[in-house]
């Protein structure tokens, strides 16, 4: 299974707009993923689409990258892993107990 980014989707659309458009053009999806804002429930504008095999994500970046889509043209790329942002917290390096050099603020 292949996970792909789509940017620059039109807010009006859904999940299912999205699938039937990547199944239009021969593509097997198993699954679809709109972004949302957390606070608001809006669109973001972008998501992932998942496809059944490499060479379908081959074939998606090639057919459907720069298509129009429900009015913009769509951004289809291979999708990158998450960001480890690590464990911890902390604020880092120069605060007080860490030795480095520290500003007072009054």
């Amino acid at each position: 299974m292949k996970r792909l980014y789509v940017g620059n989707i039109p807010y009006s659309s859904t999940e299912d707009d999205l699938r039937g458009f990547f199944e239009q053009a021969g593509l097997q999806v198993s699954n679809v993923t709109l972004i949302r804002d957390r606070m608001t429930g809006n669109p973001k504008g972008f998501g992932f689409v998942e496809t059944n095999s490499d060479d379908d994500a081959r074939i998606a970046i090639e057919k459907l990258n720069g298509q129009n889509f429900m009015g913009p043209n769509l951004i289809v790329n291979e999708a990158r892993p998450p960001r480890d942002f690590g464990g911890g917290g902390g604020r880092g390096r120069g605060g007080r107990d860490s030795g480095g050099s520290h500003r007072e603020r009054y």
